[in-house]
């Protein structure tokens, strides 16, 4: 019984000391958002695919060549300011601002910019037809 309260012991002292790394938090918000940025992005693009027409097949190779010549380098630039900090800086809690409005773009980019490409190919659409 000793040995399993130990190890709770163990367990919940490095959660409840767990520093502030501000690179590391800002690594996970660039992983995740990339990940719905593309569900969104391919679930968008399937809704406009069923429609048919002539963005249809313009549509996923646009969005692809976005991704990788936009997206991708703009999250990593956003990323780069913070894994660049050192181990001080990175635990400085006066970077909290700066930190949510870094946060706020990814995020507001993630969400609304696979809609508005999506929602500007319709329109496209539309026009030409």
């Amino acid at each position: 019984m000793e040995k399993a309260l130990d190890r709770t012991v163990t367990q919940r002292i490095p959660q409840q000391a767990a520093a502030l790394d501000w690179r590391k938090r800002m690594s996970n918000h660039v992983a995740w958002s990339l990940l719905v940025y593309t569900t969104i992005q391919i679930v968008a693009n399937a809704f406009v695919l069923k429609g048919g027409g002539a963005s249809a097949s313009l549509l996923p190779y646009f969005a692809l060549v976005l991704l990788v010549l936009a997206v991708i380098p703009a999250w990593r630039l956003l990323e780069s300011r913070w894994s660049e900090l050192g181990d001080a800086q990175a635990a400085d809690p006066a970077l909290a601002g700066a930190f949510a409005r870094d946060r706020s773009l990814i995020w507001s980019a993630a969400l609304g910019l696979p809609l508005a490409m999506t929602g500007f190919f319709l329109l496209v659409e539309r026009t030409l037809a």
